[in-house]
């Protein structure tokens, strides 16, 4: 859950910033890396896009806004380099991205923990990953974002 929670309150943030509808990026944002959790990492975009048809029409959602929330859910894979058609795709996948900014030390943790990496090698990986993270910002992202980036770049540097 900790990484959904900021994804969720900066996708809203962004969407209010941008005029993009904040019900569809409040939702596409809670199940973009629902995929991650059902044991679907490496397809967890096009896990989470078909999950959201199946769980969103069982409660009735209407499917033009079904269609919006499954964009968002596949568009914000960076890694991916699918186009984000709409706003409220924008908001999710630069959301995401932000989050890695903001929670530096969850980056640590994954590098020293998971990982099992060395000081220096855990320092250059964070520092890559948040480099990539920010190159995945929309323009609009990356203004929102970048005094806190630009501080963390400052921190990692030798």
């Amino acid at each position: 859950m900790i990484h959904f929670e900021p994804v969720v309150k900066y996708a809203k943030q962004l969407a209010k910033e941008v005029g993009a509808d904040e019900e569809i990026v409040e939702i596409s944002a809670w199940l973009h890396d629902i995929g991650s959790i059902h044991g679907h990492k490496d397809i967890h975009h096009e896990y989470g896009r078909d999950y959201a048809q199946k769980y969103l029409s069982e409660l009735g959602y209407p499917q033009e806004k079904i269609d919006m929330v499954k964009h968002a859910i596949y568009a914000h894979r960076g890694s991916q380099s699918i186009a984000r058609e709409t706003k409220e795709a924008e908001c999710v996948a630069d959301a995401d991205a932000m989050s890695h900014i903001y929670d530096v030390v969850s980056l640590f943790r994954l590098a020293f923990k998971d990982k099992q990496m060395e000081t220096e090698d855990a320092r250059e990986f964070v520092k890559l990953k948040l480099e990539r993270s920010y190159n995945k910002l929309s323009d609009f992202g990356k203004q929102f974002i970048k005094d806190q980036y630009d501080a963390v770049v400052i921190v990692l540097k030798k």
